[in-house]
């Protein structure tokens, strides 16, 4: 009957996994097999949460890894949020320096910034956003 949890546990963590698709959930529902497993065989509980947190630690340390860079070589990283804005095309709606500045990007207006030391980028200006910092876009002349 202690077994039955242990799968019951394992069938949860399943279920979680599907809404992340991060892969550490699946591990840790391994681990809740291989403990469901210890104890249907009889084995003690401690020994069922030893095996338990064991296998989840290799699956997440060993398997985990390896099946992330597996599927990142096949399915490219969608980049979201403000990481899919750099490398855009913005327009300096005022002078752009080292210390402050404001940009069109994507329909919206940021403050942006250039490279500690670059010269400054008059407005109505084409620049590439390099990187986002915070809510700061530091841009260069196109």
């Amino acid at each position: 009957m202690d077994s039955m949890w242990w799968f019951v546990g394992a069938i949860l963590l399943g279920v979680v996994e599907i809404f992340t698709l991060d892969l550490t959930f699946l591990m840790c529902a391994g681990g809740a097999i291989a403990g469901g497993t210890v104890a249907l065989a009889g084995g003690e509980w401690w020994v069922a949460a030893l095996v338990a947190i064991i296998t989840a630690g290799l699956l997440l340390g060993a398997l985990r890894p390896f099946l992330l860079k597996s599927l990142r070589e096949r399915t490219p990283l969608i980049e979201t949020n403000v990481s899919a804005l750099v490398g855009k095309d913005a327009k300096t709606l005022i002078e752009v320096t080292d210390g402050q500045g404001r940009v069109k990007l994507a329909g919206e207006v940021w403050s942006a910034r250039t490279e500690e030391g670059s010269s400054a980028i008059p407005a109505d200006t084409a620049v590439k956003v390099l990187r986002i910092n915070g809510a700061i876009a530091i841009v260069e002349k196109k």
